[in-house]
């Protein structure tokens, strides 16, 4: 159960929830036609903005357009773009014509994107630009239910392809015979009827279809409004896939409670963006938070000198003032002084980066190091880790700013429970668990069973105070050939608090005598060390594969070493001469890392660790 107690008009929230998304929207137009909803920009990096009201005329015409060439209920319709305004009102279109979203990434190949199209039986697909439209013509053939193609960029052949604002013109053509199309299909929406598919990125095998709910991602917006940490005020910056469950759920939050968005899905501008916006609050993935303390920590140690003097004794005051007051504690008077100045002199500058506006960050769809957290912490950015899958339509469990613990995944949502079955695996059920698998009927009974508990795959603990704890994702537990058990996610995870250079560690040695690594560097922070060390203009893997980098990341994993079990310690490693990526499909496109695909490719350096051994 959930240590969270609700005040009745919480639970009111919930109880009271919208049927459908359709439903949802057209309440959130009704209410705020006039507040801002969402922010993007042009072209020439100025940025334009939608009101609620604006919102609902767009995707009136759309949902329309979309009902008049032929939109069953819960019929599909893909959408294949990266995260901008446009995918937002093509998903509210479909979704308020009562059809389903088939979510596809927009560097899926076109293989790929032909078997989530037909096994979906999508009948439209929305595509970003000509690059996506490529490879529906590539694949037409094995498409023969894709009716119609409407791009945002690309080039329309005014048949099968057309644009957003033709679709826009069929839609307010059809609305002038047909002027209550959208609150007919609204309203015969059932609030277990399929609102979303999304196929997962996996990190292993094909990619396989879940099937949600709009009474699934009404849950989540309802259920984080009660939680009571966002409200109409805030405002956003969304740059995560919207083909992935956490940009889905953050899109359901903002509708439930009204707040703006600033949308861009460029990962490239997001720092940028960031001082431009000036939000209140982001949702990111751990590599994002990574990056951002390796960049500030990497560039005190560049500075050297008093600067760097000064920014270890202000970590150090942080450091203290932060672990005082979540356990609670009371803040000596000279800590007070010590770290006003230390929030001055440095932790604003930290803060600045972000905007100077941020309230907290969430993170999910990996885990985050404990002592990444920790230090945002103590420069005063909290960031409140989550957990969910795309089975249970992302969220189910987060921290809270004035109810919070680092290295924890947070408390239940509001209706979700959580127990842990015998073995440690984290069992979860509420009403925002998926109905199935697409087609895979198998695999549905094998993950969900009779009684609605879904089995997660991670490995887990709850504490007296209800917060969960995620130890390491079931399948990558490892056992070493002495019998110890050992999870790699916990070492990769401390490795990357420690060293402000690290892109990736994948920890090997199951069946083996002991640990090895695969570790890899950020590109960018490379090319900062490169030019502050007479290294300049040199490529990444000359850079990486240097005397000096491999003597400073051994000083690292000594490090590393010092904070694990014997068994646990890295006694061999090697930095790959590239980092890993989405395009060499060693990352998901939620920048997941593929362990198996990563270890394969690079088995013959595994092997050569254990060679003699």
């Amino acid at each position: 159960m959930s240590p969270l107690v609700l005040t009745p008009q919480q639970q009111k929230l919930i109880d009271d929830r919208a049927p459908s998304i359709g439903r949802l929207f057209l309440n959130r137009v009704a209410e705020t036609p006039n507040r801002e909803a969402f922010r993007y920009p042009d072209a020439n990096e100025r940025w334009h903005s939608l009101s609620w009201g604006e919102v609902g005329e767009r995707v009136n015409k759309l949902a329309a357009g979309l009902v008049s060439l032929g939109l069953e209920l819960e019929a599909r319709a893909a959408v294949a773009s990266g995260t901008r305004v446009e995918w937002i009102l093509a998903d509210l279109a479909i979704n308020a014509a009562g059809g389903a979203t088939t979510t596809v990434y927009p560097s899926t190949v076109s293989d790929d994107v032909a078997y989530i199209l037909s096994d979906s039986g999508s009948v439209i697909v929305f595509a970003e630009d000509d690059e996506q439209i490529a490879k529906l013509r590539e694949k037409r053939s094995e498409l023969p239910d894709i009716t119609k193609v409407i791009t945002f960029d690309g080039q329309s052949d005014g048949d099968w392809i057309i644009t957003l604002a033709d679709l826009e013109k069929v839609g307010e053509a059809y609305l002038g015979d047909h002027p209550t199309v959208v609150e007919d299909r609204v309203s015969a929406i059932k609030p277990e009827d399929l609102a979303t598919l999304i196929y997962t990125s996996g990190t292993t095998g094909r990619s396989k279809g879940v099937r949600l709910s709009h009474s699934g991602w009404v849950f989540e917006g309802a259920a984080i409004h009660a939680n009571g940490i966002l409200s109409i005020d805030d405002l956003e910056y969304r740059w995560l896939p919207m083909a992935h469950s956490f940009g889905k759920v953050l899109q359901m939050t903002q509708l439930e409670i009204g707040f703006a968005a600033a949308i861009d899905g460029r990962v490239t501008k997001i720092v940028d963006n960031l001082a431009v916006v000036k939000p209140t609050f982001m949702g990111a993935a751990p590599r994002i938070f990574e990056k951002a303390y390796g960049r500030v920590v990497g560039m005190m140690e560049e500075e050297g000198g008093v600067k760097l003097k000064l920014f270890r004794w202000a970590e150090k005051v942080g450091l203290e003032h932060s672990r005082r007051t979540r356990a609670g504690q009371s803040i000596p008077a000279g800590l007070k002084i010590q770290h006003g100045i230390a929030d001055k002199l440095v932790f604003s500058k930290v803060r600045d980066r972000f905007g100077g506006r941020v309230r907290f960050f969430i993170s999910g769809s990996a885990a985050l190091s404990a002592d990444v957290a920790e230090w945002f912490h103590s420069a005063g950015v909290i960031i409140l880790e989550g957990y969910g899958l795309t089975e249970t339509s992302a969220g189910s469990t987060v921290n809270h700013p004035d109810h919070l613990k680092l290295g924890s995944v947070g408390i239940p949502f509001p209706g979700v429970e959580i127990k842990i079955a015998a073995d440690g695996e984290v069992l979860i059920k509420g009403p925002h668990i998926m109905h199935g698998y697409h087609n895979l009927d198998t695999a549905t009974k094998e993950t969900l069973d009779a009684d609605g508990w879904l089995a997660t795959g991670d490995i887990g603990e709850l504490d007296s105070d209800g917060f969960l704890k995620i130890t390491d994702r079931k399948k990558d537990l490892f056992k070493t050939s002495g019998g110890k058990y050992v999870a790699p996610s916990h070492v990769e995870g401390v490795f990357k608090g420690v060293c402000p250079l690290a892109s990736q560690m994948i920890v090997h040695g199951n069946d083996r005598n002991f640990c090895s690594a695969l570790i890899t560097l950020d590109p960018d922070a490379i090319a900062a060390w490169a030019e502050s060390h007479g290294k300049s203009g040199q490529s990444y893997t000359e850079v990486v594969k240097s005397p000096e980098i491999h003597a400073l990341i051994s000083g690292y994993v000594d490090e590393l070493n010092s904070k694990l079990n014997r068994w646990e310690t890295i006694k061999k490693w090697e930095i790959l001469e590239n980092d890993l990526s989405i395009e060499t499909g060693e990352l998901t496109p939620s920048l997941k890392v593929k362990r198996k695909v990563v270890e394969e490719k690079y088995r013959d350096i595994l092997d050569g660790f254990y060679a003699g051994a």
